[in-house]
């Protein structure tokens, strides 16, 4: 028999109970979540074999991407599916192991995400503004921040298992998150934890590192000596412009959700409207397939490795590089 959790109002919410919507809401979900599957799966995956395919962009900014395309194959490859089979089941079908598992790994690589995208503009930061610390950086030195996201990611998913707030299925009863019906002490403690953690500090920390990117690179370009510093100015702005987009677009996809967690610790959750309570974790998920479009629209070595993939030519008859001296960030992993 699957346990029941109690919410504030000890109304019990039960795994595989009756859901809030109707099947054919249900079901669109679950096409929706089937297309962005097949789509984020099949374009992160590209992007991986990309990498492995072309020693050039194994570099250590490079590297944080790498690690950003392995938290959307995670969840595309894990949530989708199960939150999919549940939509079309009509309710949570894995039971409490299977809930607690489901939104475990769902909050592990969405807090994974914003850490590795901290990292990508502390390397903007440093590569541009601090070219004489981007210089003692070593591929140890990346590998160190990237495990840093990685480790903080790991402490977040954990607490609610371990009793600092809880995992449960939400009102649409197809799948699971933070038991944000259950808004007591424990749950406005770690909701409010995760967001100034994993949310303001991030946020401040980008906002901090590209407001400097960009007022030095103004500063060179105004100063016209771009071509005196050892820099490959132009890969620079597109790394820098790719990052920030997927910056902005992050806040595009968590805002939701994260108005939804605010909104249940100080007011009453069950006067969450239904259709936010859905599309919230929805938009949450959604830069598993776009952030790969990001990559290829914002950055031109990107977009000539993909090309090169897709007539299916050698590495030797595809040109990514430009042939100008590089930062320490752009150089090969294994430097």
């Amino acid at each position: 028999m699957e346990p029941e959790i109690l919410n504030s109002s000890n109304e019990a919410i039960s795994f595989g109970g009756q859901s809030a919507f109707s099947q054919l809401e249900h079901n669109i979900v679950a096409g929706y979540l089937i297309v962005a599957c097949v789509i984020s799966l099949s374009s992160n995956l590209v992007v991986l074999i990309m990498f492995v395919k072309f020693k050039e962009l194994r570099n250590a900014t490079n590297a944080i991407i790498i690690n950003l395309a392995f938290t959307d194959v995670g969840v595309a490859g894990i949530g989708y599916p199960m939150s999919a089979a549940s939509d079309l089941h009509g309710s949570w079908k894995f039971g409490y192991t299977g809930c607690q598992v489901y939104a475990a790994l769902n909050i592990f690589f969405g807090m994974a995400s914003i850490g590795l995208l901290t990292v990508v503009a502390i390397d903007r930061y440093i590569s541009i503004c601090r070219p004489h610390i981007g210089q003692k950086m070593t591929a140890h030195s990346y590998t160190l921040l990237i495990m840093a996201a990685w480790l903080n990611a790991v402490f977040w998913c954990v607490m609610p298992i371990v009793g600092w707030a809880g995992y449960a299925p939400d009102p649409t009863g197809a799948t699971c998150t933070i038991n944000w019906r259950n808004n007591d002490a424990s749950f406005i403690s770690y909701t409010m934890a995760v967001i100034f953690v994993n949310f303001i500090i991030p946020l401040s920390v980008m906002f901090y590192c590209y407001y400097n990117v960009s007022v030095t690179m103004k500063r060179y370009k105004a100063s016209n000596c771009l071509d005196r510093i050892n820099i490959d100015w132009s890969d620079q702005i597109d790394v820098t412009k790719m990052s920030i987009v997927m910056i902005v677009m992050f806040l595009v996809a968590w805002s939701p959700y994260s108005i939804v967690c605010l909104w249940a610790s100080f007011s009453d959750p069950r006067k969450i409207p239904a259709p936010m309570a859905i599309i919230a974790p929805l938009f949450a998920k959604s830069s598993t397939f776009y952030n790969p479009c990001i990559y290829v629209i914002a950055n031109r070595k990107f977009r000539r490795a993909i090309m090169g993939m897709l007539r299916c030519q050698t590495r030797r008859h595809v040109t990514i590089n430009n042939q100008v001296p590089m930062t320490i960030s752009q150089l090969p992993l294994n430097q």
